[in-house]
């Protein structure tokens, strides 16, 4: 399964899944505003972050293909990636949470947790071997200074 599903896809996936997950399992009390409100704030953050991850690699002149990590031409570590160096996948995650509030169902936290762990094992870690090949010391030494997640 290693870099096989791109992303954006694994997203909506655990998205329909969370949705599916509602109707079998009780919800919170939540009010619908207060979950309209933290669904919108974090679907929000998690695009910009999103984005100015992507913009960051096209500045660079580098490949956004997360299927392809093998064609990075250059390592980024300015800006948002000072800070994680994965921040597209953390603005998806963001986009999950908000989505969990507002299908007022804790259970669908797990499909979150499930996204996370599928995203660290089965794409970061091989795009981190193929960028460690690629740029060597200078990766290992981004990695020893910024976090994989946060």
């Amino acid at each position: 399964l290693e870099l096989k599903i791109p992303p954006l896809l694994l997203v909506i996936i655990f998205g329909g899944l969370m949705w599916l997950s509602q109707e079998y399992f009780p919800a919170t009390q939540l009010a619908f505003s207060l979950r309209l409100g933290i669904f919108i704030t974090l679907l929000l953050a998690g695009m910009v972050i999103t984005l100015v991850g992507a913009i960051a690699f096209k500045k660079a002149q580098t490949t956004v293909n997360p299927i392809k990590p093998e064609t990075s031409s250059s390592l980024v570590n300015v800006g948002i990636y000072k800070i994680t160096r994965n921040p597209m996948y953390v603005g998806m995650t963001l986009a999950l949470i908000g989505w969990a509030f507002f299908l007022n169902n804790p259970l669908s936290l797990i499909f979150v947790i499930a996204f996370v762990c599928y995203m660290t094992y089965f794409q970061i870690k091989p795009e981190e071997r193929m960028l460690t090949k690629l740029f060597q010391q200078q990766y290992l030494d981004y990695c020893a200074r910024v976090k994989r997640w946060i």
